[in-house]
């Protein structure tokens, strides 16, 4: 990221202790991992050094993320709201560690799901933040690799192996071609999302993360055209 002007700053609305709230949100996934506030200074470290730093209510002091635990964030993009009194930071997050008890986000709580209040206190084992569709399907799919489900779809064709699986993508690669051909938005929009599934099944069967090809998809994004 190139560091922009910082005459944007002047058009920000800091509230009466001269801070402003910070959403960071993963740059491949969209998952929100926590927010924090920033000062002017906070701001201008940020885009001076291209690592977010924030202001520290409690200890009255400028709080450079990850400094002590390694847990630093790379800052990809930033952006303001309509009323410009809310930050929203796309980060890298170095360890894919945000929340200070270890876990990837610090809003791992579901306090209104069917479990109630999460137990874990946070950590490595804490629920992981909503993010994209494609994302919360390839953790369905490892939850079924990892934990099996009887009568389960996914199950039976991770345990076909690659002759279950090559199979079907190949099947439905074909059935979204002839929906392309008669120009059908709904059924192209079905197929396409049949090939993603099947193709995560065989990405979760080979032990490759979703989240492997999404760094594959962003290193390729402005990178010199092929002929």
């Amino acid at each position: 990221m190139q560091p922009p002007s910082t005459a944007f700053l002047d058009q920000l609305r800091f509230n009466e202790a001269g801070l402003i709230p910070a959403i960071a949100q993963d740059w491949l996934d969209g998952a929100v991992l926590m927010q924090a506030w920033m000062n002017r200074e906070a701001l201008e470290r940020s885009l001076s050094s291209g690592e977010v730093h924030y202001w520290s209510r409690s200890r009255q002091e400028l709080w450079h993320k990850g400094a002590t635990s390694g847990h630093t964030q790379k800052l990809k993009g930033m952006r303001y709201d309509c009323d410009a009194d809310v930050l929203l930071l796309t980060i890298e997050q170095t360890g894919d560690v945000a929340c200070h008890t270890g876990a990837r986000s610090c809003f791992y709580d579901d306090s209104f799901g069917p479990g109630g209040r999460s137990a874990s206190g946070g950590g490595a084992q804490a629920e992981p933040p909503p993010a994209d569709v494609c994302t919360e399907l390839m953790r369905v799919i490892e939850g079924r690799r990892d934990q099996p489900e009887p009568g389960s779809y996914t199950n039976k064709l991770l345990e076909g192996g690659d002759n279950s699986i090559l199979k079907k993508i190949g099947e439905e690669s074909a059935e979204f071609v002839m929906a392309c051909k008669d120009d059908n938005a709904s059924e192209i929009a079905g197929e396409a999302a049949d090939i993603i599934f099947h193709l995560q099944v065989a990405l979760a069967h080979h032990g490759v993360s979703w989240r492997e090809v999404q760094q594959v998809l962003a290193a390729r994004r402005g990178a010199p055209r092929r002929d």
